[in-house]
């Protein structure tokens, strides 16, 4: 088994001071490895990055269309958002569209990341709500195809014929069996696959095109991503700075753990990458790293360079140092 490579590396005071490893690949349409750092058979839970392979079964089978489902939404299922108003305002129609209210969905209240509705429920002495957790966009996707089917509420059991079927449909994308499950921070079940999987998994989408009803599939979900990169994440995280700095290039998504992916339909190439130590800040930086030896990104843009090359300040907004990636990368 290859080791995980040094990706990315923080620098004080002229002296590497501690870096990042992990794996990382670039898969073409064919399944085929184009590049690799570490090892790309590698077993993880993808986390979040598998939001727009859970969103599919929504797609495909046309339960978004007989809902009326817009780009708007699509891309919501695909979110892990910040809780802030452009999110929860959304969400909560979706509800009441279904005839649902916060009470149905299986998720937990959260904490908004976003400074402004955090402070608004501080303010007001409120408590977080269950449409308030970054998964509240997936999990309106999974309470609309139930309510399609008739399925029963307890969606995120791993038994429930939802978390079957989307078993299946990673299974199909990632082509491989998933050698187990865990419980993902919202409750449902996330199933493991190799970091070639996902990468395989995430060039199928890049290539597909409307020739087939899945592939169809896939070009909304992608196209929902890059049309509305701010529902994906929020205006300040890194999904929506890179895809809007990409300028419909590329359609990416964080996950929990260092998990990350991008998939590019201009060269039909997939990506996939995992820190070991799981910090988010190394993950944004390697992908931003390997999106811009593809040309997918400009290294000088400052958007870019926030996450590929950011200065570290202290509290005094004194530079202390910077982030980079590893010459590996570089």
């Amino acid at each position: 088994m290859t080791q995980a490579v040094d990706l990315v590396e923080i620098w004080r005071g002229g002296r590497l001071e501690s870096w990042h490893q992990g794996h990382a690949v670039v898969v073409d349409e064919g399944g085929d490895i184009i590049e690799a750092w570490g090892d790309p058979e590698a077993v993880t839970f993808p986390r979040s990055s598998a939001k727009m392979i859970q969103a599919l079964p929504l797609v495909e089978s046309g339960v978004a269309d007989r809902f009326g489902l817009t780009s708007e939404q699509l891309a919501l299922a695909c979110a892990s958002h910040s809780g802030a108003a452009i999110h929860t305002d959304r969400v909560q129609r979706w509800l009441a569209d279904l005839g649902l209210g916060n009470d149905d969905f299986q998720c937990g209240p959260q904490w908004p990341q976003d400074i402004p509705a955090r402070n608004g429920l501080i303010k007001a002495d409120d408590s977080p709500c269950r449409y308030h957790n970054n998964c509240s966009g997936k999990h309106c996707g999974f309470l609309t195809l139930s309510k399609a089917n008739g399925w029963g509420p307890d969606y995120v059991e791993i038994d429930h014929p939802l978390q079957v079927l989307l078993k299946q449909t990673f299974e199909e994308l990632v082509e491989e069996s998933s050698p187990g499950w865990g419980i993902d921070g919202c409750s449902a079940p996330n199933h493991a696959s190799t970091v070639h999987g996902m990468a395989r998994a995430m060039a199928t989408f890049a290539s597909a095109d409307d020739s087939t009803t899945r592939g169809a599939a896939m070009v909304r979900l992608r196209e929902a991503m890059m049309a509305h990169p701010e529902l994906v994440s929020n205006t300040d995280r890194a999904c929506n700075h890179l895809m809007r700095a990409a300028k419909g290039k590329v359609a990416v998504k964080t996950g929990a753990e260092g998990f990350f992916i991008a998939i590019i339909p201009g060269q039909k190439l997939g990506v996939a990458l995992r820190i070991v130590d799981g910090a988010t800040r190394a993950s944004e930086c390697a992908i931003a790293a390997i999106l811009c030896k593809l040309g997918v990104l400009d290294a000088e843009d400052p958007a870019v360079k926030a996450y590929r090359n950011p200065v570290l300040k202290n509290f005094a907004s004194l530079v202390t140092g910077e982030m980079r990636p590893a010459s590996t990368l570089a």
